[in-house]
């Protein structure tokens, strides 16, 4: 790990040093590649933090050598582009075109966030059509056939036995069916439902769910698995709680709560008087399910949970309105630029 790693380094700052830059768009590209969040030197000191300590002593430094190069370069090119840029002003009178930067959605930036935390717990990412059959939808995941959700005040169908789908649990099911066991995978995306909109609910929404199916998992393992996340998402010192709950393809099911307080009325409002948040529901996934996608209970036992990534970026961000985040409001979307 040691060597692999210092040859990374080495990559990297022969690549950082041999690029090109002679244009804004350029240096807006080399920022991309190498300094942003995602970008290869942020990558290395994640993967920085799995080391060893005697491995970290050696390394540490390098890395800040590395990091120290890479941001002396992209400044050293920006302080000259932007005095060639000045040069040309002044000569040329004429006015130039701003082109205004965009930025990510603040769902995204959720989205991302959580996905990162979840891959470090061990979890891929699997997506599904947003279109779905009754099967996949309703029917492998144990909803009887009288259950509110199949009536149309509660779900949009596009024909008889088609309609937008009303979780991501859809793909768990279409994993499942695949038979490639085990399981650990989270499944971002849009689902959709049929109700009123307002501050706090909307026609459609975004979803994280997560599925783990192996020999010997238990509740202890959801419960850890959860407590992980909300630590990395929220902080630390978040009070959390389990609560007893029912959903028709988990046994047992529960729902995760976050405690905000009372300090103030939109608190109050937010958690109904109580401090306490909703922001998940989950369980074990009931073996009902598991028969219905040809999965040998006698051996394999999973949990699954599924998290409201709307109301997350409200808690996140403050934001009291969930209909702010998709009214196209520049104002409000401007906000997120940097992120």
């Amino acid at each position: 790990m040691q060597r692999q790693m210092k040859d990374q380094i080495d990559k990297i700052i022969y690549e950082a040093e041999q690029f090109v830059i002679n244009t804004i768009d350029q240096l807006e590209y080399y920022k991309i590649r190498f300094l942003v969040k995602k970008g290869l030197v942020n990558q290395l000191f994640i993967d920085f933090k799995d080391l060893a300590s005697e491995e970290k002593k050696i390394l540490g430094k390098e890395l800040n050598i590395l990091k120290s190069k890479v941001e002396e370069l992209y400044n050293n090119a920006e302080v000259e582009l932007r005095s060639a840029q000045s040069v040309k002003e002044e000569i040329n009178p004429l006015p130039g075109y701003y082109s205004e930067a965009g930025s990510r959605h603040a769902i995204s930036v959720i989205i991302d966030e959580m996905t990162l935390i979840f891959e470090r717990l061990g979890f891929s990412v699997a997506s599904g059509p947003e279109i779905e059959d009754d099967w996949h939808n309703f029917s492998a995941l144990n909803f009887p056939d009288n259950h509110p959700a199949r009536d149309m005040q509660d779900t949009f169908f596009v024909a008889e036995d088609r309609s937008l789908r009303t979780h991501t649990s859809s793909v768990q099911v279409r994993l499942m069916e695949e038979g490639n066991l085990p399981i650990r995978s989270i499944m971002p995306g849009r689902v959709y439902r049929n109700e009123a909109i307002s501050a706090r609910s909307n026609c459609f929404f975004h979803q994280v769910e997560g599925l783990y199916i192996d020999k010997g998992v238990s509740f202890s393992d959801l419960k850890q698995t959860l407590y992980n996340f909300v630590q990395e998402f929220f902080g630390s010192d978040t009070r959390v709680r389990f609560r007893a709950s029912y959903f028709p393809f988990t046994e047992p099911s529960a729902e995760m709560d976050i405690y905000l307080g009372l300090e103030s009325e939109s608190d109050y409002k937010l958690t109904k008087g109580t401090g306490w948040l909703e922001i998940l529901g989950c369980g074990m996934v009931d073996p009902n399910v598991l028969e219905n996608c040809k999965i040998d209970t006698t051996i394999y036992s999973g949990f699954a949970f599924g998290l409201g990534v709307d109301r997350m970026a409200m808690l996140k961000f403050g934001v009291k309105d969930l209909r702010t985040f998709f009214n196209g409001d520049k104002r409000f979307l401007e906000q997120f630029s940097s992120l």
